[in-house]
């Protein structure tokens, strides 16, 4: 909205020509986002507590010091980092950009059913809430959506080579990229959902999800400004994607609404982001991956992510082929909580990797 309101003003007042820039709206939204959910916070999650007095249920199947330490924290907590995400980027973003809705569509959509979920789990003291079958539908369908929306927008712009659209990028190599055709499309649902259940299934511990996810957008935020500016991806030998750049604000936003979220959020938690938040960020993440063009890059710097998930899969083959768990308790985190680690130490030391998976992501930006 500031971008199409004070842009224009740029020729009779030249403070104006800032809102030009993809760098300072980014700024911009950042600090628009923390704000909104840093005031709103407060407020919000007392008015959490009266309606939900019991808080979120806890898993019975989870670990003991759960039951006792965790409840009475209310949920649904992700509302505050959506508003702030979605408020912040319609002020900064230029809303003539059709990947900013994209976007938008997938963190709400999926918000929506976390919602729905987290809902029924407060409601009906259960800490099942929809089907697992139930959400992967609804999961499926809004990501699949966006993944042909952004296909379409790729092939409609000038200058992209045919194909490019629907192929792979493949990191460290600047010329190897994989053709999909029409299972594109399946790759890049794949690609969203597996990202929003992945950062969900890490949501177990305090603080543990938001701050990878906060490393994860600040990393994006960059590979989108570079790749969608022509000048930059051909310095750097990247895939030039029209229109992306504008992304970069909207990374600028989560970044934001998740450090304000921290607040509320660090050990001990006052709330949890519950399945509205995890499932939308995660999301996020996965549709900025696909816009991007860096869908592997994201199983690199979401990488904490990724294990967390395949401790989980790897957990339920082995039990049911073998009838022997692999791990203690999944997902891993809980593994290293059985281990005896306190919970701030296993929290720190996976920041500490999802700091060191990023960097590594970020350098296939140049080495190539």
């Amino acid at each position: 909205m500031f971008y199409w309101l004070l842009a224009p003003l740029a020729e009779d007042f030249t403070l104006f020509n800032l809102f030009r820039y993809i760098t300072f709206r980014t700024g911009g939204a950042l600090m628009t986002a923390l704000l909104i959910v840093f005031v709103a916070g407060g407020p919000f999650i007392r008015w959490l507590k009266k309606k939900q007095r019991e808080g979120q249920p806890i898993r019975e199947d989870g670990p003991e010091r759960h039951i006792i330490e965790k409840a009475g924290t209310p949920t649904m907590g992700g509302f505050l980092i959506l508003l702030g995400i979605v408020v912040a980027t319609l002020l900064w973003g230029d809303l003539a950009n059709p990947y900013l809705w994209v976007v938008l569509w997938v963190t709400a959509g999926f918000g929506l059913i976390g919602f729905y979920d987290d809902f029924r789990k407060v409601t009906k003291r259960s800490s099942a809430g929809i089907s697992s079958r139930m959400k992967l539908v609804l999961q499926v369908l809004v990501a699949g959506v966006a993944v042909w929306w952004m296909t379409q927008l790729l092939n409609q712009a000038p200058d992209v080579a045919e194909g490019f659209a629907t192929s792979i990028a493949i990191p460290f190599f600047k010329d190897v990229m994989i053709p999909l055709g029409p299972f594109f499309l399946l790759f890049g649902t794949f690609v969203i959902v597996g990202a929003s259940n992945a950062v969900n299934l890490t949501d177990g511990l305090d603080g543990l999800a938001i701050v990878p996810v906060m490393i994860a957008a600040a990393s994006f935020a960059a590979i989108a400004y570079v790749v969608g500016n022509f000048v930059f991806a051909n310095y750097l030998q990247l895939n030039f994607t029209p229109g992306t750049g504008e992304l970069a604000v909207f990374c600028g936003a989560v970044l934001g609404a998740s450090l304000g979220f921290l607040w509320y959020n660090a050990p001990p938690a006052m709330v949890f982001m519950g399945d509205t938040g995890s499932l939308s960020l995660g999301g996020a993440l996965g549709a900025i991956a696909v816009a991007v063009k860096h869908e592997i890059v994201l199983a690199i710097i979401g990488g904490l992510f990724v294990l967390e998930a395949v401790s989980v899969m790897v957990q339920v083959a082995s039990y049911k082929l073998f009838g022997k768990r692999v791990f203690r308790m999944a997902p891993i985190h809980h593994h290293f909580e059985k281990l005896g680690w306190a919970e701030p130490t296993i929290v720190v030391r996976f920041w500490i990797i999802a700091v060191i998976l990023a960097l590594i992501g970020l350098s296939t930006l140049k080495l190539r």
